[in-house]
């Protein structure tokens, strides 16, 4: 994909950086993995999850690194396509709504073997479940099973959401036993 639509956005931003947008996905893909956006290791390779996030969320779902990055199967599609940036204080900027208002729904039309949604972190949770399903990202991971099997939502597997993951241990023990079964049955 070829867009540029931000380029002025990520030229004011603390990185001044270029547009270059990661997204991965074949029209075949039975499951959507639907994050935030890329952070800047993956700016950098232009390759999704290519950083310890990834290596956390492969673990999560129980594959290995070459079948998540097999497009035919896995489609990995943001809710912005390219590093937003950070601010002045260091801080992620969050996804340009623009990206997802332009490219979302024409992508996710395509996708017509999608068995299970895969939904990473807040943004993603407030656009395919709306703001009223996902009132807080702790708050909409704890209530999974009403969205489940078709949707499961997730935190974002960032190191920055280790206190998190101590913090609420029915995550490891109740949803990733389930999720890695469910991934399983929605690749056969």
């Amino acid at each position: 994909l070829d867009c540029t639509i931000c380029a002025e956005r990520f030229a004011a931003t603390a990185t001044a950086h270029a547009p270059r947008p990661v997204v991965w996905f074949e029209e075949s893909a039975r499951i959507l993995i639907a994050g935030q956006a890329p952070g800047k290791i993956v700016h950098a390779s232009g390759i999704p999850f290519d950083d310890r996030s990834g290596d956390r969320l492969r673990n999560w779902l129980g594959i290995d690194s070459s079948l998540f990055y097999d497009k035919s199967r896995i489609a990995i599609v943001p809710m912005a396509f390219c590093f937003p940036g950070y601010t002045n204080t260091g801080s992620d900027l969050p996804p340009p709504r623009i990206c997802a208002e332009t490219w979302r729904n024409q992508i996710l039309q395509s996708l017509v073997n999608v068995q299970l949604t895969i939904l990473i972190g807040g943004y993603a949770q407030k656009w395919h479940l709306g703001a009223s399903e996902a009132k807080s990202v702790t708050a909409t991971v704890q209530n999974w099973r009403s969205h489940f099997p078709k949707v499961v939502p997730l935190p974002h597997p960032s190191w920055r959401n280790s206190g998190w993951l101590k913090a609420n241990p029915w995550f490891e023990s109740d949803l990733l036993p389930t999720l890695r079964t469910t991934v399983q049955k929605a690749l056969t």
